[in-house]
C-alpha cells in the first residue's frame, strides 16, 4: 500500500474529485471529512497535512506537531477519520509511519473506523429531516410540546413587538459573521469555557469557509432578524446532505424571546428545503439539544499509537485527563459542579454579559 503525505493546497483537482465521490460514498457524509474543509484549516495552519493512500483509495487529513498528530482543526470538528473506499483496511502503524507520527489522538473519530483503537464511545445528537420539517415539527410537538408551542409564542411576541421575523439562510455578509463572532466570545467568557475565536487561525477558518458556495459544500451563516435587527445566528458548515450548526449564537438582549431556538427551528426548515437530511448538534452536553434532537450518532476517543517512548510520554500525560473530563461529563452532578465553578471563575475575573445557545 503506498501512502504520500502532501499539504493541502498540493492536492491536484483529480484527488479532489476522487475524495469529493469518497465522501459521497460514506456511510455517513459530514463536512469535516470534506477537502474543503480540510483546504480551510490547511490555508491557515502550518501543521496540517494530508495522507493519499494508493493514489486516491483513501484520504486522512491530520495536523503534526512534533511526533503527535491530532485530526485536522481537531479543536472545531465534530466527525474526525478519513474518507476512504467501503471496505478498505489501513494498517494504523503503516499509516502512522508514512505520516511520520508515534501518535494520533482523537475524540470525534466515526466509529466505524479503527475499532481496536477506540477506549470510547460519546453520543451526539442529531436531528433526522429526512422526511422534511413538516414531519420533524410534527414530531418535535409531539415529543416536547411545551418547548415548541412555547417557541411558535414567542415568535410571534417577536414579530409584534421588534419586527416581522425573517431568516436569511446563506447570508454574504461579513460584517455580520463578526457580529456573531464577537457574541459568541463573549458567551464563551461568561461561561468559562476557552474562548475559540482568540484562536486568529479559528477566525481565518470560518472567513474563509464562509466564502466556500459549490453545489457540494458550503459555508453557511443563518441569521434571524426582527425588522432590521439582527437577533440571532448560526455559522455552520454543510454538504449536500449534512449540516453542521456550528456556532449558534443571538443577541441577549433579546434573551425574553427565545431566539434562539426560534433561529433553530428557522434553520431546520431552510436547510430541510434545500435537501438537507440531517443536522448535526456536536457532541456535548446542552439541555436544548436534548429537547430537539431526533436521536443520537456515536463518536469514539482514543488514539493510534506504534510502541515509543514519545506514545508513552503521551499516555502518561493524557490518559488521566481524558478519564477524569469523561467521568465529570458523564456524571450529572459532577457536570453541574464543574458548570457552576466555571461560570463563578468568569464572573470573577469580569466577563461581560454575553450571548447564547
Amino acid at each position: 500500500m503506498r501512502i504520500d503525505v502532501v499539504r493541502p493546497a498540493e492536492l491536484s483537482e483529480t484527488q479532489l474529485a476522487d475524495w469529493r465521490a469518497l465522501e459521497r460514498l460514506d456511510r455517513r457524509p459530514n463536512p469535516f471529512l470534506a477537502p474543503e474543509y480540510t483546504w480551510a484549516v490547511g490555508a491557515v495552519r502550518d501543521d496540517a497535512h494530508v495522507a493519499v493512500v494508493d493514489g486516491g483509495r483513501a484520504f486522512f487529513p491530520f495536523e503534526r506537531r512534533g511526533a503527535v498528530g491530532r485530526p485536522i482543526g481537531s479543536v472545531l470538528s465534530d466527525l474526525q477519520g478519513m474518507a476512504a473506499e467501503p471496505g478498505l483496511e489501513v494498517a494504523p502503524r503503516e499509516l502512522l509511519r508514512a505520516c511520520d507520527l508515534k501518535v494520533w489522538a482523537f475524540d470525534h473519530l466515526d466509529p466505524a473506523q479503527f475499532v481496536p483503537d477506540q477506549k470510547a464511545l460519546h453520543p451526539s445528537p442529531v436531528i433526522d429531516l429526512t422526511g422534511g420539517y413538516e414531519l420533524y415539527a410534527k414530531g418535535l410537538a409531539e415529543r416536547s410540546s411545551k418547548i415548541y408551542k412555547s417557541t411558535l409564542k414567542k415568535e410571534r411576541r417577536l414579530a409584534r413587538e421588534v419586527g416581522d421575523v425573517r431568516f436569511v439562510l446563506d447570508s454574504p455578509d461579513r460584517a455580520a459573521l463578526r457580529t456573531l463572532q464577537r457574541w459568541k466570545s463573549a458567551q464563551y467568557r461568561r461561561t468559562g469555557r476557552p474562548d475559540r475565536f482568540a484562536e486568529p487561525w479559528v477566525v481565518a477558518v470560518t472567513e474563509r469557509l464562509h466564502d466556500v458556495r459549490t453545489p457540494v459544500f458550503t459555508g453557511t451563516l443563518g441569521l434571524l432578524y426582527a425588522g432590521d435587527t439582527l437577533v440571532a445566528g448560526n455559522f455552520g458548515v454543510r454538504t449536500e446532505t449534512t449540516i453542521i450548526a456550528w456556532f449558534p449564537v443571538y443577541d441577549p438582549a433579546f434573551a425574553f424571546y427565545s431566539p434562539g431556538l426560534i433561529h433553530r427551528l428557522r434553520l431546520c426548515r431552510a436547510v430541510a428545503e434545500a435537501g438537507v437530511t440531517l443536522m448535526d448538534l456536536g457532541r456535548g452536553e446542552k439541555g436544548y439539544k436534548d429537547s430537539l434532537k431526533t436521536g443520537d450518532l456515536m463518536v469514539a476517543e482514543g488514539r493510534l499509537a506504534r510502541p515509543s517512548l514519545a506514545a508513552a510520554r503521551h499516555w502518561l500525560v493524557h490518559e488521566p485527563r481524558r478519564r477524569a473530563v469523561n467521568l465529570v461529563l458523564s456524571t450529572p452532578v459532577l457536570y453541574g459542579a464543574a458548570d457552576r465553578a466555571a461560570r463563578w471563575v468568569a464572573a470573577r475575573r469580569g466577563a461581560t454579559p454575553a450571548s447564547a445557545d
